[in-house]
C-alpha cells in the first residue's frame, strides 16, 4: 500500500504517514511537533499560574501603596483644613476644598465639627453622596467605600488646634483600575511571559531539528535505502551521541543481517538441492518397486500363459497332420484364436502397468499420467492384473466399489501400484485353502475416498505394527520380500495428502486402510 505524499516544509517533515486506510490517510505527528506541543503545554502550565500570581501580587501591592497614599493625602488635607478654619471664612474654605480635588488625589472631601456632624463638603454630588453624614469624634478611620463612579478609600482624620480637637476631615480617594497604575505593569509581565515562551519554543524547535530530527531523518533514509536493496547502511555521524551510537548499532546489525541473509541463501540452495536429490531417489524407488511388482506378476503369469500356448501347439500339430474336415479345421482355428487373445489380454494388462516405469518417465514423475485418478478404474485394472495370477487361483477376491467415490489427487498408475502391492501382500498372507481377500472403496467421512484391503490371514504382529510402513520392514521370510513395498505405498499416499494404516480385521486378519482426499479439497 502506497503512503500519501510527504508534506513540504518544516511542518511537513514532522508528519508521518501510516498508509491509506480506505479512502483516507492516517496522518501521525512527527517527534518534533509532538515535543513542541508537549513543551508548549508545559510552558502554559508553568507561566499562566505565574502570570496570574504576579498580576494578583501587583494589584495587591498597588492597592497597599494607594491606601498609604490615601492616608497621607487625608492627613495633608486635614492639616490644611485645620489651618484654614482658623484663618479663613466659610467661602474661602470652600474654595480651598475645591482646590484639593483632582484625578490623582481626592475625589470628595467632607469637613465635620467637633461633634462629628458634616458641616462642609466638596466634590461631585454623586461622589460626595458616599461621604458619611457623621463620624466618630477623635477616631482615625481607613476603610473601603463605594461611589457612583467605582471603588474608593475613605480616610477620616481628626483635626486638632493645639491640644483640642476642632473636628474631622473625610477624604475619598478613588481606587478603580483607571486610577491604579497596575494595568501597565501587568501587561508588561504578560508580554515578557509570552515572548519568553515563544523564544523557548523557537529555540527548542531549532535545537531538536539539528540534534534529533535531522539525524533521525538521515537514519530513516538510510534504512529505506537498505530496504530498497542497498548493501550497507550509511549511518549519520551528526547529532547527539546516543543517535550516533544508534546509527552505528543499526549499521552493524544491517551488516550482520546481510551476512545471515547470504548464509540463509546458501542453506536454502543446499536444501533445495537435497530436496531435488531426495525426490529423484524417491522416483527411482517408486520405479524400482513398480518393476519388482512387474516381476512378481510376470512370475505368476508363467503358468497362466503356458497352458494356452500348449493348447495352441497341440491344435497346430493336428492341423499339420491333416485329415480334418473343413468344419473341424475351422473349429481348431477358432480355438487357437481364443487362446491367443487370452494370452494377448494378459500381456497387455501387464504392459499397461509396466509401461510408465519402462518408458523413462523418470525424474519428474510419470509422464502421461493424469494429475488425478478414478478409484473405480484403478480397482478394475488391478483386479484384471491379479486375476490371472497363480497366487489368486484359490483365493476368493471380493470387490465392492460405491458409486459415489470421488476422484483423488493420485495418478491412475500410482493408485494401481498402491492397490496392487496391497493385494499381492494379502494373497501371500492368506491360507492356500479358503483364503479370502476383500477390496472395498467408499466415500469417507471427510468427503474423500476410503479404500480397504482386508484378508483372513494371521494378521500383523503387534511388534511390527508401528514400524510396518518403514523401509526394510517385512513380515515375510528371508528372500521373499525387500521391505520397501509398504514404504513406497506410504510415500505415494502421503504425497497426495492422504494416509495409510493397518488395523485388525473382523476375522482376525489384517485390514489396510487408505484415506485420500477428494480432488480440489486439498489445501495448497
Amino acid at each position: 500500500m502506497t503512503a500519501g505524499p510527504r508534506l513540504p516544509g518544516a511542518i511537513g517533515g514532522d508528519l508521518g504517514e501510516d498508509g491509506a486506510e480506505g479512502q483516507g490517510y492516517n496522518v501521525r505527528l512527527g517527534i518534533r511537533l509532538q515535543l513542541l506541543f508537549a513543551l508548549g503545554a508545559l510552558l502554559v502550565l508553568a507561566f499562566v499560574p505565574l502570570f496570574f500570581a504576579v498580576a494578583s501580587l501587583t494589584r495587591a501591592t498597588m492597592g497597599g501603596v494607594r491606601a498609604s497614599s490615601a492616608r497621607a493625602i487625608g492627613r495633608a488635607i486635614a492639616g490644611h483644613v485645620a489651618a484654614a478654619r482658623v484663618n479663613r471664612s466659610a467661602p474661602e474654605l470652600s474654595l480651598l476644598l475645591e482646590a484639593q480635588l483632582g484625578p490623582d488625589g481626592a475625589s470628595a472631601i467632607g469637613v465635620y465639627d467637633a461633634a462629628g456632624a458634616l458641616v462642609e463638603r466638596a466634590g461631585e454630588p454623586d461622589v460626595t453622596a458616599a461621604l458619611p453624614a457623621s463620624v466618630e469624634a477623635g477616631a482615625e478611620v481607613l476603610r473601603s467605600a463605594r461611589t457612583a463612579r467605582g471603588g474608593a478609600i475613605l480616610v477620616i482624620v481628626p483635626e486638632h488646634a493645639g491640644a483640642a480637637q476642632v473636628g474631622s476631615v473625610a477624604v475619598l480617594v478613588p481606587t478603580d483600575p483607571s486610577t491604579v497604575a497596575a494595568a501597565p505593569l501587568v501587561r508588561i509581565v504578560a508580554l515578557y511571559t509570552g515572548v519568553m515562551a515563544l523564544g523557548l519554543l523557537v529555540f527548542a524547535y531549532i535545537a531538536m531539528t539539528r540534534l534529533v530530527v535531522r539525524p533521525v531523518d538521515a537514519l530513516s533514509r538510510a534504512a529505506h535505502r537498505v530496504a530498497g536493496g542497498a548493501r550497507d547502511l550509511e549511518a549519520p555521524q551528526a547529532g547527539a551521541r546516543e543517535l550516533a551510537e544508534l546509527g552505528a548499532s543499526l549499521a552493524l546489525m544491517t551488516g550482520r543481517l546481510r551476512a545471515d541473509e547470504e548464509s540463509l541463501r546458501v542453506k536454502i540452495a543446499e536444501v533445495e538441492r537435497y530436496a531435488a536429490d531426495l525426490k529423484r531417489a524417491q522416483e527411482r524407488l517408486v520405479r524400482s518397486e513398480r518393476l519388482a511388482s512387474v516381476g512378481r506378476l510376470s512370475a505368476g503369469l508363467a503358468h497362466e500363459i503356458g497352458n494356452p500356448i500348449a493348447a495352441i501347439l497341440g491344435l497346430q500339430e493336428l492341423l499339420l497332420a491333416g485329415g480334418l474336415t473343413p468344419a473341424e479345421e475351422r473349429d481348431f482355428v477358432e480355438r487357437m484364436k481364443r487362446e491367443t487373445e487370452r494370452i494377448h489380454r494378459i500381456l497387455r494388462d501387464l504392459l499397461d502397468f509396466a509401461r510408465p516405469a519402462a518408458g523413462g518417465a523418470g525424474e519428474a514423475g510419470e509422464a502421461g499420467e493424469e494429475a488425478s485418478g478414478a478409484v473405480a478404474d484403478a480397482v478394475d485394472d488391478v483386479v484384471s492384473l491379479v486375476a490371472p495370477q497363480k497366487a489368486f487361483r484359490d483365493v476368493e477376491l471380493a470387490r465392492d466399489v460405491a458409486p459415489d467415490v470421488p476422484p483423488v489427487p493420485l495418478s491412475h498408475g500410482r493408485l494401481v501400484q498402491v492397490l496392487l502391492n496391497l493385494l499381492l501382500n494379502a494373497a501371500d498372507a492368506v491360507p492356500r485353502v479358503g483364503g479370502r481377500v476383500a477390496l472395498r472403496a467408499s466415500r469417507g467421512a471427510d468427503g474423500g475416498a476410503r479404500i480397504e484391503v482386508e484378508d483372513n490371514g494371521p494378521g500383523i504382529a503387534e511388534a511390527v505394527r508401528d514400524t510396518l510402513f518403514e523401509p526394510f520392514i517385512t513380515t515375510k521370510q528371508v528372500g521373499e520380500g525387500t521391505g520397501l513395498g509398504l514404504a513406497v505405498c506410504r510415500g505415494l499416499v502421503e504425497a497426495a495428502g492422504g494416509s495409510i494404516g493397518v488395523e485388525r480385521g473382523e476375522g482376525g486378519g489384517a485390514r489396510f486402510v487408505v484415506l485420500l482426499p477428494a480432488v480440489g479439497s486439498r489445501e495448497g
